[in-house]
């Protein structure tokens, strides 16, 4: 056999493979995990990745289990005293026989306990999902989300007319948010939500030096019933559409902040904002909307604050550096569904507030990034 290469020539260099491709490599290896599933170092490795791939692949039968626990309302009816599948299946109109094949899978889950006498009671997380307001609520409107996601790579493709963008009609202006009964469906979603967010905000970001607190898009002003009874002397303003101030009017009413909070009632596309504030907060606003409606409603807000004015910006983010679940995986899509906004890291957010001119940025360690992050920032001093 003749050798056809040229004398001389230099053979061709094998590729380089990086530690992590041979680690995936090995991992990717069936051979591999049988004897990685054996051998004592490395079982409990395999055993926990074998688990995290199951509850991937099993997620969304896990996450239909939450919605029929919360929709039979089960959780509750168990905070209420211990019960078994007979007994419980009149009341919630489901055969006992499928009723506790779905107790115990609320237990597998760790919602729920089994007793020795076959009774189910509450267990820790489900107690606790029950004392996180609005928790029930938006996981019956995660129907939305999930008929959105039916194909993902549809919807990815963007060929997916998705009903989230419905639900959500204020992202398209104004004028598409008109309906009281819309308003109000969406407005109450928001406000359950923002419970959670104004805890971690307010433990985050000090408000002590802050005479008048501007929030801009603040819905039924569930974010400054909080600061209002955290900081007893501080001026408020809520400037949001028309057709939620009615909402912020009762809210507020009920919180005894009536004759502290001044409503107007307005866009922030369309509308000039409200002077005389020396902070602005934008709480779940900016992952709403596009990036020229975000640079905008940004350099307006610096325009209406005074020197050494505060903005505070509070949402879920990406992660900078290292993505998180909660941003990148639950947020981003959520986002992409409403079909106008985005999530954005808190570098993302900084770059934008310095284009807008802001000055003395800073983006505090979350508490519990799958609440909400915060970035804030400064007007210029001169």
């Amino acid at each position: 056999m003749t050798d056809t290469r040229h004398e001389g020539a230099p053979a061709r260099a094998k590729p380089r493979i990086s530690l992590s491709g041979w680690c995936n490599q090995l991992a990717a290896s069936r051979r591999f995990q049988r004897w990685a599933a054996r051998f004592p170092l490395t079982r409990g490795i395999a055993r926990r990745e074998g688990e995290a791939l199951f509850d991937l692949v099993s997620g969304f039968v896990y996450s239909q289990v939450l919605l029929a626990l919360v929709e039979l309302r089960l959780l509750r009816r168990l905070a209420e005293r211990p019960a078994n599948a007979e007994s419980l299946a009149g009341a919630v109109a489901v055969p006992a026989e499928r009723l506790e094949t779905l107790l115990r899978a609320g237990a597998a889950l760790g919602l729920l306990k089994q007793r020795r006498d076959g009774r189910f009671a509450l267990a820790r997380r489900g107690a606790s999902l029950l004392g996180v307001p609005g928790l029930d609520a938006m996981i019956r409107h995660h129907r939305v989300l999930y008929r959105d996601l039916e194909d993902p790579v549809a919807f990815l493709r963007g060929e997916t007319e998705t009903e989230l963008a419905g639900f959500w009609p204020y992202v398209f202006g104004a004028a598409s948010a008109e309906d009281p009964g819309s308003a109000q469906t969406y407005s109450e979603l928001m406000a359950d939500s923002q419970v959670l967010v104004a805890e971690d905000v307010l433990q985050t970001v000090g408000l002590s030096g802050v005479d008048h607190l501007l929030d801009v898009g603040g819905g039924t002003g569930a974010f400054l019933a909080a600061v209002g009874r955290e900081y007893p002397e501080l001026k408020m303003s809520l400037f949001d559409l028309p057709a939620v101030v009615p909402g912020a009017q009762d809210r507020l009413g009920a919180a005894g902040l009536a004759d502290r909070v001044s409503i107007t009632a307005g866009s922030f596309r369309d509308d000039p904002l409200p002077g005389g504030a020396d902070a602005v907060s934008l709480i779940r606003v900016l992952y709403d909307h596009s990036e020229e409606t975000v640079a905008a409603l940004l350099h307006r807000v610096r325009d209406v604050l005074p020197p050494n004015g505060l903005i505070l910006v509070s949402e879920p983010m990406l992660g900078d550096s290292r993505p998180e679940k909660a941003g990148d995986a639950y947020f981003a899509f959520y986002c992409m569904a409403m079909r106008t906004g985005r999530t954005r890291s808190a570098g993302q957010i900084a770059g934008l507030l310095q284009a807008a001119g802001f000055v003395d940025i800073s983006a505090p360690r979350p508490r519990r990034p799958f609440v909400t992050s915060v970035v804030t920032a400064r007007t210029p001093s001169v």
